[in-house]
């Protein structure tokens, strides 16, 4: 298995934080996995693990909210990787009936429209209802860590 993640591990990602509330409980975990389906509707599709403490929670809220990282975001991504009693203290949320991050590069609410088996995930796809969109680097994971992208040297000429 370490074998097959390593190989997993060579395809550079971006990094989110997707966020959800349901009966006044909040639940957020760090994933790597969010990627665009459509524009018409617009959709989105993340996974999530069965073995997930917040799978529950996720799966009854019927909203999530996906947050995507910015270079420098990195203790976000590891405070809502890790379990933790309550993994928003001190976190600066929007104004927003879904628990949403200041400061990531964009972020998506939506409504689950399905959930399916995966192996051993959830596969979650949203309709995206509202979006907002920051500039800046995103935080980026590749081979087990957080990288920089590489800015093109500038040639005198």
């Amino acid at each position: 298995m370490r074998s097959l993640r390593d190989a997993f591990g060579q395809f550079a990602t971006g990094v989110a934080v997707v966020t959800t509330v349901a009966d006044g409980e909040r639940a957020g975990v760090t994933v790597n996995s969010f990627t665009s389906v459509s524009l018409d509707p617009p959709l989105v599709l993340w996974c999530l693990s069965d073995r997930a403490p917040s799978a529950p929670l996720f799966l009854r809220a019927g909203r999530f909210a996906v947050n995507v990282l910015a270079a420098g975001q990195g203790e976000l991504s590891r405070r809502f990787a890790t379990p933790a009693p309550d993994k928003f203290a001190g976190v600066e949320l929007l104004d927003h009936p879904l628990p949403m991050l200041t400061g990531a590069l964009a972020g998506f609410a939506c409504r689950t429209v399905s959930t399916f088996g995966g192996g051993d995930h959830h596969i979650f796809v949203g309709e995206v209802e509202r979006y907002q969109r920051a500039g800046g680097d995103p935080l980026v994971f590749h081979s087990g860590r957080y990288r920089e992208l590489a800015r093109p040297a500038i040639v005198a000429g």
